[in-house]
């Protein structure tokens, strides 16, 4: 479970607001990145590429140094509806959503992306790791 460790270490020190908001946002994060809606996390990545952070993308995928992005610029790419719907779901305001997506989109894809090239398939990493993400994630913010 290393990888999954990591993104937990990160994600955790990076948790701005409560640990149950993080954890339900990254949950949402994952599911995004199993999610036909988004296609994956290839789909994910086109969509952001498209959108004009191609050098973001890179640097995330690549393995030197995350360039950051903004909540603005996610919400602009995946949709101002999109970012929304998980907001209500989650029961935070969309500034909140937008900024975790921010802070956790470039973690997430850098730590799937260790050897610099996007996994063929998340599906099991990501079936199998979502309950003990979580888990973790508390654990340790606790």
């Amino acid at each position: 479970m290393g990888l999954l460790d990591s993104i937990v270490d990160v994600v955790s020190a990076q948790a701005g607001g409560t640990a149950g908001n993080q954890g339900n946002l990254l949950t949402s994060v994952l599911g995004m990145l199993n999610s036909p809606e988004t296609g994956g996390l290839s789909g994910l990545v086109q969509k952001m590429v498209a959108g004009g952070l191609q050098e973001h993308v890179a640097s995330w995928v690549g393995t030197g140094a995350n360039l950051p992005v903004s909540g603005d610029q996610l919400q602009a790419i995946l949709g101002s509806s999109f970012v929304q719907d998980i907001a209500t779901k989650l029961g935070i305001n969309v500034a909140d959503v937008s900024g975790g997506l921010a802070s956790l989109l470039p973690t997430i894809i850098d730590k799937l992306s260790p050897d610099g090239k996007l996994p063929e398939n998340t599906d099991g990493l990501l079936e199998q790791g979502l309950a003990g993400l979580i888990g973790m994630l508390g654990n340790k913010t606790a």
